[in-house]
């Protein structure tokens, strides 16, 4: 049996988009809805919090040493030296309703993300890829809610999430970054939504369910092969780290948590941590198209 622990309580309302500093041995996430970004460093133990101008949808590590957010509308580079955030570029400014959401870099070092209808409602959402020379490519649409992109180890298999339809997909990807073959990978039951995710060494995808109270891993044939359970309902995103990468650090969320629920989950919203039985995959670097609007 796998036992998460809480390392650090904070209580976040939507903890997300995890990712693991190497050179630091610390953990950068999110807390979306309270437009703060965090770090957490794993043999210290010790915490820093920064405001973020708006919504933080994800932060990823790029090669200049500082980071690149996705926030509300747009891509910004933030310095956690001095808790600058600078634009890069604009995204879907002409849709008021959307926001950014999940993003992932490849082992190329581009960088994909996702935008959302922030109501939950409409299918607004898009998926879109940096390219070479900073361009925003739209990949895919149709989704609600965009979570979890991410590659299989061979680099041939894009995984994507459509939160509100439960169901993640798994597409064909060339080495030039284009999709096709979009097919149905896994469909999760009951009431529990898939949030973001990650692969490990073998292949295999771990799924973190919102409103689930687990971490489900699948094969890379999607059959489901094991279970993390926490004492907490949302679980939103993991990222494997440590020497070994084989410490997996999870965000969780309050969000949509009755207060009766708030009371009872004391530890929702909290960074988590677990040991796994394989290691995860390298964290990748953003080092293609990180362009500063001008």
């Amino acid at each position: 049996m796998i036992s998460p622990e809480c390392i650090w309580p904070l209580g976040a309302e939507l903890g997300e988009g995890p990712v693991w500093s190497t050179g630091e041995k610390a953990v950068y996430f999110v807390d979306i809805k309270r437009k703060q970004v965090h770090r957490y460093a794993t043999e210290t133990r010790e915490t820093m919090t920064w405001p973020a101008p708006s919504e933080p949808g994800f932060i990823v590590p790029a090669d200049d040493g500082a980071f690149v957010c996705g926030l509300r509308k747009g891509l910004y580079r933030f310095d956690p030296r001095t808790g600058a955030f600078d634009k890069l570029k604009d995204v879907e400014r002409d849709v008021a309703v959307n926001r950014l959401n999940d993003g992932f870099v490849d082992p190329q070092g581009y960088l994909w993300f996702g935008s959302m209808d922030d109501e939950e409602k409409a299918p607004t959402g898009a998926l879109y890829r940096v390219s070479e020379r900073g361009e925003i490519e739209r990949r895919d649409d149709g989704y609600v809610i965009t979570n979890g992109p991410t590659t299989s180890p061979d680099r041939r298999t894009l995984y994507h999430t459509d939160t509100l339809a439960q169901t993640i997909y798994a597409f064909d990807l060339d080495e030039h970054g284009a999709l096709s073959n979009k097919r149905t990978f896994i469909k999760v039951q009951g009431t529990a939504h898939p949030d973001g995710m990650a692969v490990d060494a073998e292949g295999c995808l771990w799924v973190a369910l919102f409103g689930g109270g687990c971490i489900e891993r699948y094969s890379s044939e999607g059959t489901q092969i094991d279970t993390v359970a926490f004492p907490c309902s949302n679980i939103t995103k993991l990222v494997f780290g440590g020497d070994d990468l084989r410490t997996a650090y999870v965000t969780t969320a309050l969000k949509g948590l009755s207060p009766a629920r708030r009371e009872r989950e004391t530890l929702g919203g909290g960074l988590f941590a677990f040991r796994s039985p394989v290691p995860g995959l390298p964290q990748n670097v953003m080092t293609r198209g990180l362009v500063r609007e001008r």
